[in-house]
Order: C-alpha cells, then structure tokens, then sequence
C-alpha cells in the first residue's frame, strides 16, 4: 500500500521553525490500529489523517473531508497546527478549489480558509475557568518554581490547565525557563490535566505581541510543542478577557517559535490564522 504523505510546518512561513506535522491523504478507509502505527513512526507531535466522506469525492475539488490527529502514543480530539497542515497540502499541494473546507473532526466542523498569505482555522473558543491553586500546586512548582504566579486557571473542554506568571517578567523569561515536562506526570495528581500552558502579558502597545506562551503535553507523549492552535483556543479567551481586546497578535515562544493572529468573534468561536511552509512530499510505503 502507498499512501501519500507530507510534513508542512505549522505557523511559521519558513521551513524548519513553527510547528511540523505530518499529513496523510487516505484515497480509502485505513486498518483502524494503522493510524497510530503511522503516526508513531513519523514521530511528531501530530499526524493527521485526511480522509474523503463518500466515493466520488476528490482532494482537488471537494469542500468537504474527514479529519483526525494522533500524537506518538494517542489520538486527540483537537488539534490546531495539524488541521492548518491539513489545509495548507489542500490548498497549496493538491490546488483545492474551494475558498473554503470543512473538516469532520472529533471537535465537530472545522473550517478553513484563505486569506492573503495566510490560512484561518475557524475554531471552538475555549474558556478556562479559576482553579483552586492547592489541586494542582505542585505541577505548578515542577513548572515554573518559585516564579511569581498571577492567575491559574482550567479549560475542561481541552483539559489544559493555564498558569499566567506575573506581569513583572517578560518574553526572556519565559523562553529562558528549564523546564522537565517529564517530572509533570508524577506532580500531576488530580487526573484531570492533559496539557500546561505557561502565558505571559506580552507589550501590547504599539506593534508587539500581546502576549506569549509555551505549552507542554507529556500526558500526549509531546514534552513541549512548538506551536500550539488547541491551546490558543484557551489563550485567547483567557487574554481577550484580560486584555478587553478581540483582535490579538501572539507568540509561541518554543525553540523554534511561531506567530498566531487571532480574532475572537462573537458566536463563541475564534479566527486563528497563520502561515504554512510544505518542507517533505512522498509516499509511505508498506
């Protein structure tokens, strides 16, 4: 069997930075237990599976797809840069002809479209809500140690946990922090967190970001992701509310760094877009 496959990097419009995911275009049904053979074997923090709904439709002209995501270890039900990947081979590979496509996804419709040089996810916004700092204060110390803790809060829709640091530090710092994801998993009692999110205000006058951010899945088997679209789903609630804004600019602030543009509308949902670079084009072959 020969399936095509390509590795396109997420959020970034140069090869090598942002946030690289595999893309496979499935022309039939997959053995369900291949799916995470697969993505096992490319080994990176999302592969996703593109496949078609009925027999006539075509990756070329159909607006219309399934779509699935699996790390190393499991699937998810949502991911962000995966499904800008997805689009990207769409639009930009397979020359799809529609202005706009909808995903079939775990998460319910996504949509994407184009929009200049960049591709929009259109997006569920997730809110996170207080947290009781003692459930989760130890992961919270494994993560940031004695750092100064502004706000800590909860999204039960992507089970991530958000921990805002205080205004006093800046981006360095965040890039800076030594950081052993791995130590997550036995700090992390309550059962409940899948995903950390460290965010920091950014300098939102003038042209900079307004804000920044790292995030960290060890529970997914991902100790960091570069750039994340799923937890922007959370951070842009948090920070449209922190910052009275709906129209933000933000930066992942991982190693190899990405850019998000964001709009929170008024329907629940949230507009993240960003740019794409296809580095790999084959065929995986078993």
């Amino acid at each position: 069997m020969q399936i095509p496959i390509f590795t396109v990097d997420a959020f970034t419009n140069r090869p090598f930075s942002g946030n690289p995911a595999a893309v496979c275009l499935l022309e039939n049904d997959l053995d369900e237990d291949l799916h995470q053979k697969i993505a096992t074997e490319m080994n990176l923090s999302e592969t996703a599976f593109i496949r078609k709904l009925k027999p006539g439709d075509d990756f070329t002209k159909s607006s219309c797809f399934g779509l699935r995501w699996f790390t190393p270890a499991n699937e998810v039900p949502l991911c962000g840069h995966a499904t800008l990947a997805s689009a990207a081979v769409l639009f930009h590979v397979q020359k799809n002809t529609n202005s706009v496509l909808t995903f079939m996804t775990l998460s319910g419709e996504l949509k994407a479209r184009q929009e200049k040089d960049h591709i929009v996810l259109d997006l569920p916004l997730c809110t996170a809500y207080p947290q009781e700092l003692k459930e989760v204060e130890e992961l919270i110390k494994a993560a940031v140690g004695d750092m100064i803790v502004q706000d800590v809060r909860y999204s039960p829709d992507t089970k991530n946990l958000l921990v805002c640091l205080s205004d006093i530090y800046e981006r360095s710092v965040l890039e800076d922090l030594k950081v052993s994801a791995q130590h997550f998993l036995s700090a992390e009692k309550t059962g409940k967190v899948k995903g950390l999110i460290l965010t920091v205000k950014g300098n939102s006058s003038g042209k900079g970001h307004d804000f920044y951010s790292r995030y960290f899945a060890p529970w997914y088997g991902v100790l960091e992701d570069p750039v994340t679209g799923s937890a922007h789903a959370v951070l842009s609630s948090y920070w449209s509310e922190q910052l009275g804004k709906k129209e933000m600019l933000a930066f992942q602030c991982s190693r190899r760094g990405g850019e998000l543009k964001i709009s929170v509308r008024d329907d629940g949902r949230v507009d993240i877009a960003g740019q794409t670079a296809v580095v790999l084009k084959g065929n995986l072959t078993f």
